[in-house]
């Protein structure tokens, strides 16, 4: 397998990326390379803006829980610069769970999961009423 193309990282990422090449698939892992190398070059030249994917819809219908879940810890990893980062899920009532990767202080606070869940819910519902607001307007709502 060869080496990921990456901007220089952190030796947190370094470690973490090492741990993942032994112990995923090397078709799992080029995978994962694939869908944080953007991100991980974003964030190493400092660029503002979003970040698309550039998988193909065909591609990204195909990847794996596990590889995503994966995928979201590399770029924390990146962020913050340690390893020990958890994903969660959170249950929003009326809407599909949210996983959210988080330090394991938060990710063991009940409280601060409640915390995080009620900013989720939050911003669902004003994104719902902007979409009102837009649909009213006659504006485009899939952006």
């Amino acid at each position: 397998m060869n080496e990921p193309n990456l901007p220089p990282q952190s030796e947190a990422l370094d470690m973490h990326l090492g741990l993942l090449r032994m112990s995923m698939t090397s078709e799992d892992y080029e995978l994962l390379l694939g869908m944080v190398e953007p991100v991980l070059r974003a964030l190493d030249s400092e660029e503002s803006g979003s970040i698309g994917q550039d998988l193909d819809e065909e591609v990204t219908g195909d990847v794996s829980q596990t590889v995503r879940d994966e995928a979201a810890l590399v770029i924390a990893t990146a962020v913050t610069g340690r390893v020990d980062n958890e994903l969660i899920q959170i249950e929003i009532e009326g809407s599909e769970p949210v996983r959210v990767v988080t330090d394991p202080d938060t990710a063991a606070d009940p409280e601060r999961r409640k915390d995080i869940a009620d900013c989720i819910r939050a911003r669902y519902q004003e994104d719902e009423e902007l979409r009102g607001i837009a649909e009213a307007s006659g504006l485009p709502t899939d952006l």
